[in-house]
């Protein structure tokens, strides 16, 4: 079976799974993805019997969801697609990087692997999405990245954005207008005493942000050794 000959609903959910832990290490269960996916909890069950019965995924009652090996091919093309059409969106067409992922969403269950792939090679075969998440070649393979979340960052430790996440568009809106984006050092500092904010330093502003703001961020330390 192709991705093409899923439907949009089963590619939704494949790719659902797969992002969700592609950030994260905890067990992936059916309310994360009713949330990520924005139906009920009975609806996406529902979903998730057809996805074991037809073998895209490992699913015991109770317990946390995995991709089978095809599931994960399946997935993994859903995400190529949706983010070499948020960088064509972004290089060839000037939508702002707040803008691209409600559209590849469209997009994404519309295009074949055939547009897909000359997409890739029109923009020169990018490995990072307008975000900075790492784009899925078309042998399911992608770029690993080691980096850890904002969360994690020491106070004063200098830092390269690797990715925001996108789906908050308001925020991406924030950051673009302060400068930062994937590739921008930045350090932490403490906010305002019991304000449960700290201030990200970047090179041309500093921005308070609250945890949500801070969850979105991952980087990667850099080594100030001689």
């Amino acid at each position: 079976m192709t991705i093409n000959q899923l439907s949009d609903s089963t590619q939704d959910y494949l790719k659902a799974i797969w992002l969700a832990g592609e950030w994260s290490d905890e067990p992936i269960t059916a309310t994360s993805i009713a949330q990520r996916v924005g139906v009920t909890l009975s609806t996406t069950s529902d979903a998730l019997r057809r996805l074991r019965e037809a073998g895209l995924i490992d699913h015991a009652p109770y317990s946390a969801i995995t991709l089978t090996d095809i599931g994960r091919a399946h997935a993994l093309d859903m995400v190529r697609r949706h983010r070499l059409i948020e960088t064509f969106l972004v290089q060839a067409l000037g939508y702002t990087w707040d803008q691209v992922h409600d559209e590849a969403e469209v997009l994404e269950h519309a295009v074949s692997d055939f547009m897909i792939d000359k997409i890739d090679e029109y923009l020169g075969f990018p490995q990072r999405d307008p975000h900075g998440d790492p784009i899925p070649l078309a042998d399911g393979s992608m770029q690993e990245l080691t980096a850890i979340s904002l969360t994690k960052l020491g106070m004063g430790v200098p830092a390269v954005v690797e990715r925001i996440a996108d789906d908050d568009p308001a925020l991406l809106q924030y950051f673009a207008f302060h400068g930062v984006a994937h590739g921008t050092v930045v350090e932490l500092t403490a906010g305002a005493p019991f304000s449960d904010t700290v201030t990200l330093v970047a090179p041309d502003a500093q921005l308070t942000l609250g945890p949500a703001a801070v969850d979105a961020v991952w980087v990667t330390p850099v080594s100030t050794s001689s």
